[in-house]
């Protein structure tokens, strides 16, 4: 990639939309694909509640001809929208096979508070265009760490129990390793967008990772999120 360029942060900032997303990511990742082209129409989304609140994926399906598969573990899936399942590292690859995704859909929004980095990282054979998550801001931008695996793990949504996701240092790697690179944050929620490099036009020109660091935390006196009593953090 080039040197870092303003022109690819304000252009997608300059379309960022909030239809059903919980921030602009609805127009983010509509001029995301006009510039890297839709193949499929497809998504997957877990963590979809009931697939249109807080979705990354409702505006694609209701408004732009989009279909896919929409999971999610609690009882807001209704089971025939959203399908009623609890995604782990080691069934995720089952499920997408059991729901005929195709390898290389274009879209995987990952929210589920939790085994989010893990999950992840046990997709091998399905390798999505474009892949965003959400990720635990509370973190320095060099602190690469995730909850440690394990696949009961639930969240239980109290905004001071910050034992929960990965930070974006964790995401960033991964995403490396992957083939993946980091194109967007969205400024006021946590979330990331990763595009796999060998689909980006030749000619684009990406900001460096330090200008998706939206949010900052003292440099001194600053603790970082403890483990908790029935977790703790693994560095990555």
């Amino acid at each position: 990639m080039k040197a870092t360029t303003p022109d690819w942060q304000s252009d997608l900032e300059a379309h960022a939309k909030q239809v059903h997303s919980q921030g602009g990511e609805d127009g983010v990742l509509l001029r995301l694909f006009d510039i890297i082209g839709v193949r499929h129409r497809s998504f997957v989304e877990f963590g979809a509640w009931d697939g249109v609140h807080l979705s990354n994926t409702a505006n694609l399906r209701l408004n732009h001809g989009w279909s896919g598969l929409l999971m999610e573990g609690s009882d807001r899936a209704d089971g025939t929208l959203v399908r009623r399942e609890v995604v782990t590292a080691e069934n995720v690859e089952a499920l997408f096979d059991q729901y005929g995704v195709a390898e290389d859909f274009d879209l995987l929004s990952i929210d589920i508070d939790g085994n989010d980095y893990w999950v992840w990282k046990a997709l091998e054979r399905y390798q999505p265009r474009v892949v965003i998550g959400e990720y635990n801001p509370f973190f320095r931008p060099e602190t690469a760490k995730t909850i440690a695996y394990d696949p009961d793990h639930v969240w239980d949504r109290d905004r001071y129990n910050r034992y929960h996701g990965a930070s974006l240092g964790a995401f960033e790697k991964l995403a490396q390793e992957k083939g993946y690179v980091l194109v967007y944050t969205e400024p006021y929620c946590p979330n990331a967008i990763f595009v796999r490099e060998s689909e980006l036009p030749a000619e684009v020109e990406l900001p460096d990772a330090e200008t998706w660091r939206r949010w900052r935390w003292p440099e001194e006196g600053y603790v970082e999120p403890a483990a908790q009593p029935t977790g703790r953090w693994v560095e990555v």
